[in-house]
């Protein structure tokens, strides 16, 4: 087995790295404050310019066409820098990978040199309602056909990149009579549409600069020729779609956790108790080791999903392994490395206190711990079967 990376993988996980390390870690603590639209906005832009918002693009549609191995590297580069950057450029990456798998040439022209280039600022991703978060097969909002056309109604909830996102890939149950889950259609929605709305943005707790948004859909009108892949088949894709942004997710906790880490064991060179370095400690030397080796494991178990993904076999059961084992050690990491820093990493000096708040929504987004290991398990008990 080859765990060398290629030459191409190398330069984008250097180039994530520099580019967190450059523009994203000077603005990140403002950011969580202020929210600073326009300045979030630019540096997804520029990431844009560098290839990052389309890395499993085909070129022919303005993407790197990296794969989804170099995708992983990326993101745990970004997240070092800052989470709600590394979360809309995952998110939008998952978009523009739905619409290439299953949108029709014309789509695909049409909205992925958009999204690549940057013109469009972010893709959302429209799953989540009011009533059916991780029941996702229990959504309620329709879409009947009329004509050349389907008509939208309904809601979701929790929508990365709401306002600025420049298409929307939206579910909604288009056969009513059919079994859960099974009249389920896929859109994609350019923003400005009539009758797509924009509610109000989440007071979250953390991630902060990533804007989370109410959408609503009043007697939207969207072409027929916007469906992704069959009639009926929106679960389907649904399902496959969000096994591929587990992956970026987890890539996603493991950077911030990773940077936590760092940060935390820098501090421990310096700081001094009892005439010595909290280095000299070996109570915190175990601690530090065990997360380490967790974290490396992590990122060993996202690093298999992801190949199995760019070699076409079946991804979904490792990429919640990586998501689940990524999402919850790297909140583990968190805790121990604001532990670490005592009063210290409670305050806003050290960057402690926004790290934990931001890896907090890992073990939620993209399908809850709890959901992952149903995923594991039920893929378990079939192989026993």
């Amino acid at each position: 087995m080859d765990f060398a990376l290629t030459e191409e993988q190398q330069l984008i996980q250097d180039t994530a790295r520099q580019f967190a390390d450059n523009e994203l870690k000077p603005i990140a603590a403002e950011l969580d404050k202020t929210g600073n639209r326009e300045l979030l906005l630019d540096r997804l832009n520029q990431l844009a310019e560098l290839g990052f918002m389309g890395l499993n693009i085909d070129p022919q549609y303005g993407g790197t066409g990296a794969g989804t191995l170099a995708f992983s590297l990326a993101i745990t580069e970004l997240a070092r820098g800052c989470a709600s950057t590394a979360t809309t450029t995952s998110v939008t990456n998952m978009v523009a990978e739905v619409i290439q798998a299953t949108g029709s040439d014309a789509l695909k022209e049409y909205f992925l040199p958009k999204i690549c280039s940057g013109e469009y600022a972010a893709g959302a991703f429209c799953l989540t309602e009011p009533g059916s978060g991780s029941d996702a097969a229990a959504m309620r909002t329709r879409a009947v056909r009329d004509g050349d056309d389907y008509i939208l109604n309904g809601s979701k909830l929790y929508i990365s990149s709401g306002e600025y996102a420049g298409c929307f890939v939206v579910w909604a149950v288009t056969d009513s009579s059919a079994p859960k889950g099974k009249g389920i259609s896929c859109f994609v929605v350019e923003a400005g549409s009539p009758g797509l709305i924009i509610g109000k943005a989440e007071d979250k707790m953390g991630q902060k600069a990533s804007v989370t948004n109410f959408v609503a859909f009043e007697d939207c009108r969207v072409p027929a020729a916007n469906m992704l892949g069959g009639e009926n088949q929106g679960f389907r894709i649904a399902a496959g779609e969000l096994a591929g942004g587990r992956i970026g997710i987890g890539s996603l906790a493991l950077g911030i956790g990773l940077e936590a880490m760092d940060v935390a064991r820098a501090y421990m060179l310096e700081r001094e108790q009892f005439g010595k370095t909290l280095a000299q400690f070996q109570g915190l030397q175990w601690q530090v080791a065990d997360k380490y080796t967790e974290l490396e494991s992590a990122r060993l178990l996202l690093l298999k999903a992801a190949w199995e993904k760019d070699a076409g076999l079946p991804f979904g059961p490792t990429a919640s392994m990586g998501k689940l084992f990524a999402s919850e050690k790297a909140n583990e990491a968190c805790y121990l490395a604001l532990q670490i820093h005592g009063g210290a990493g409670y305050t806003k000096e050290y960057p402690l206190e926004r790290m934990a708040r931001d890896v907090r929504i890992t073990t939620i987004y993209e399908g809850t711990s709890e959901i992952q290991r149903l995923i594991i398990a039920r893929h378990l008990l079939q192989g026993v079967r």
